[in-house]
């Protein structure tokens, strides 16, 4: 079950109060799990167990997906703003410099609090950013046609072809190298996640001119790519590796877009090991 945390963030037209959807489990030092844009906390549910065994495992609905209500009216969907929500989320949390873990978005993200230092490690598991002007368009174009389709279709249709390999595949295959793999309750959650995404628009607008081109030093970083992504194509982590030139680079054999599902035990030691190499707390 989701917990809700409401807490304040400052805005150049003063203090803003917001609410964000997470779920929390395990025991350790703290690591947060960010998702990608249109998707939901419940990406993660595959390694969850695994990664909460050892760490204090927060997963977080973005404000604006999931079920964190959107930002309050007059803040942007950009990358700093979403930053410094999540720097007062931990903060609400007590959560201290936690290790982060992120995919596309989210993995975005996660590269950007490690910049800021504001986590002890960091995962990008295929992270936007590091696209070239046709890439961006390749994949902005693409999940906006995914987010279309997905509202174009009513729930009892979602609901019959999630029960289908060759339905779930319909609906995932973009995602997933294995869509088959994955459960017909979560094909149905997420397409609807896609659907009602309340900051998708938003967060797609202001990735227009986003490009990650800083290095992020000091810190345990991995960037790790799914060999089958047909979102943000693979020859893209040799960019991440050329911008964070002491990132560790992984591939992930067999895996998609959003890996968690395609190879949960992959994903999981990738996450592990890069949480180890962390200096401790």
């Amino acid at each position: 079950m989701a917990a809700e945390v409401s807490f304040s963030v400052e805005t150049p037209d003063g203090p803003r109060t917001l609410s964000v959807a997470y779920e929390r489990s395990g025991a350790g030092e703290p690591l947060l799990l960010l998702h990608g844009i249109g998707h939901h906390r419940q990406a993660w549910d595959p390694v969850v167990g695994i990664l909460a065994a050892e760490y204090d495992v927060i997963a977080v609905d973005l404000p604006g997906f999931g079920e964190s209500p959107a930002l309050p009216q007059g803040l942007p969907y950009d990358i700093s703003t979403v930053v410094t929500v999540l720097g007062a989320l931990c903060e609400a949390l007590e959560i201290e410099r936690p290790h982060v873990a992120g995919n596309s978005l989210g993995g975005l993200l996660a590269l950007e609090l490690g910049r800021e230092k504001l986590v002890r490690s960091v995962t990008a598991l295929s992270p936007a950013g590091f696209w070239t002007p046709g890439e961006r368009r390749y994949a902005f174009n693409t999940l906006l046609a995914m987010r279309h389709g997905a509202r174009l279709l009513p729930l009892p249709l979602i609901e019959r072809l999630a029960r289908t390999a060759a339905g779930r595949a319909a609906l995932t295959s973009t995602i997933y190298a294995h869509p088959g793999r994955r459960s017909p309750e979560a094909v149905v959650a997420e397409t609807l996640a896609l659907r009602d995404a309340k900051g998708f628009e938003q967060t797609l607008a202001a990735g227009r001119e986003v490009r990650f081109s800083d290095d992020v030093p000091g810190l345990a970083v991995t960037v790790a790519w799914g060999s089958r992504d047909r979102i943000l194509l693979r020859r893209q982590g040799v960019r991440a590796k050329h911008a964070v030139p002491d990132a560790r680079l992984v591939r992930l054999p067999g895996c998609g877009h959003v890996p968690m599902n395609d190879d949960p035990a992959l994903v999981s030691r990738v996450v592990l090991d890069t949480c180890r190499r962390a200096p401790a707390a």
